[in-house]
């Protein structure tokens, strides 16, 4: 990490030129500008400003109506970006550049945007600090890395897509080895721009990558896995690959994912962990868990945020259709990890590696407060092939997900009607535009059999 005082020497001696001052968007990706880093340190440091419609676009920044919050009516007007330089880093991997994440500010009452999602998940991780407990997460990204360049393969229009192998590489040495040209600058940028890495590895697919990182604070993880993401897609386009991280970019192929490991901590020590459960699971965590369990319909639209994220939910894919908790079972929608130990947590098998971290981790953690609030019991580990069975299901569609998130009181107690009603249109807004395009599938399908 860098202090401020740190980035002014290295202004001065002309170490850093450029300073990237970020917010995070709805989409979970970084968006904002690039300051002299002579005119950052000289004033800019304390706020700047940013068009309001960045907390109200789609995936290609368009400008969808519904929104309480901005329209063509408002007038689309300004927040404000206010740096929070706790999170000043260097940008290892770009020549004199550091970046700083900020903080999205009202205009006009400089009170934080409710749908910003840094401020919906601060809220939830003060709810639970209120509650005299620390909120610990780790997420893992799944990304698909691609023989040709992002350039190349837009050109192409999103044909012929080859990945940079042709063997399941799960764990595989060998085929991992030859991408290191790509992966080995991912690994060492990022710890070096203070990010805890702890590996990489070849996924059970062709060209299929995965990096984990270190747990943290939730707000840290959620700092980690953005900045992960945006520069894991810079370094490759800079080696001359694309990346991906749609949840399933071939119906042939298996998806990817993003787990959520969470556990809760109370003064420094673990308060998950029972040594008298036969599973070391303490009542905490269980009330915990139930919640999650209970509400899962209701912020799948935060793990699922697309229409393709529900793709992937595919039975005998390692990828969940069921909410239903089991003990080391890699296909239920939560698995129990470290049993019997202090490293003892919940993995939440459910997000894709579309998703935004803050609005994921936020809904989950709201779950579990509501779990706790509640005195919920958990009901018993499923055992078996957990694709069977008569359990509640995760929701099929966006559609559905969307219906659910809507009509959520849990998430409205919790997060506000305001920002319910806002990730909500964002869901129906995904829902409407794939609506109206006529796909390939159905040409190919129906041009001559209808």
């Amino acid at each position: 990490m860098l202090s401020f005082d740190t980035l002014k020497e290295q202004v001065a001696d002309g170490t850093v030129d450029t300073v990237l001052v970020c917010l995070v968007d709805m989409q979970g990706r970084l968006m904002g500008k690039r300051f002299h880093a002579g005119h950052f340190v000289a004033g800019a440091w304390e706020e700047t400003h940013c068009c309001n419609y960045l907390l109200a676009t789609d995936l290609q920044m368009a400008t969808p109506d519904g929104y309480e919050s901005t329209s063509w009516e408002r007038g689309y007007g300004d927040y404000v970006m206010k740096p929070d330089l706790a999170t000043l880093r260097p940008v290892p991997w770009l020549e004199g550049t550091v970046m700083v994440l900020c903080d999205v500010l009202d205009h006009h009452t400089h009170k934080e945007v409710p749908h910003s999602p840094r401020a919906i998940l601060k809220k939830q991780v003060q709810r639970l600090q209120a509650m005299g407990y620390e909120p610990m997460t780790a997420t893992e990204l799944e990304f698909f890395l691609f023989e040709k360049s992002f350039d190349e393969i837009r050109k192409s229009g999103y044909r012929d897509l080859e990945p940079i192998s042709g063997v399941n590489e799960d764990y595989n040495i060998m085929q991992t080895s030859r991408e290191e040209h790509v992966m080995r600058p991912i690994r060492n940028h990022l710890w070096d721009a203070g990010l805890p890495i702890e590996n990489s590895k070849g996924e059970a697919e062709t060209g299929q990558e995965e990096l984990n990182i270190k747990y943290a604070n939730a707000l840290s993880t959620a700092e980690y896995h953005t900045i992960a993401k945006h520069a894991i897609k810079e370094i490759a386009h800079q080696e001359g690959h694309a990346v991906t991280f749609l949840p399933k970019w071939s119906h042939d192929k298996v998806g990817s994912s993003s787990h959520v490991h969470q556990s809760l901590w109370k003064d420094g020590a673990p308060a998950f962990y029972d040594e008298n459960d036969a599973l070391g699971m303490s009542p905490l965590m269980k009330n915990y868990m139930a919640g999650l369990l209970k509400y899962a319909p209701d912020y799948t639209a935060f793990m699922a945020p697309y229409i393709n994220s529900y793709k992937r939910f595919m039975k005998g894919t390692f990828a969940p259709t069921r909410i239903i908790w089991s003990v080391d079972n890699r296909t239920a929608g939560y698995r129990l990890c470290g049993v019997g130990s202090k490293a003892i947590r919940v993995e939440c098998r459910i997000p894709g590696s579309d998703m935004n971290p803050y609005l994921a981790m936020a809904a989950m953690l709201a779950a579990g407060i509501a779990g706790i609030e509640e005195g919920l019991e958990l009901q018993e580990p499923t055992k078996g092939d957990v694709y069977q069975g008569n359990t509640g299901m995760i929701p099929g569609t966006l559609r559905d997900a969307a219906a659910t998130l809507k009509g959520s009181e849990m998430l409205r107690a919790a997060l506000g009607d305001d920002v319910v009603d806002h990730y909500t249109r964002a869901a129906e807004v995904e829902v409407e535009d794939f609506d109206r395009v006529v796909t390939d599938y159905e040409i190919a399908r129906g041009f001559e059999q209808v």
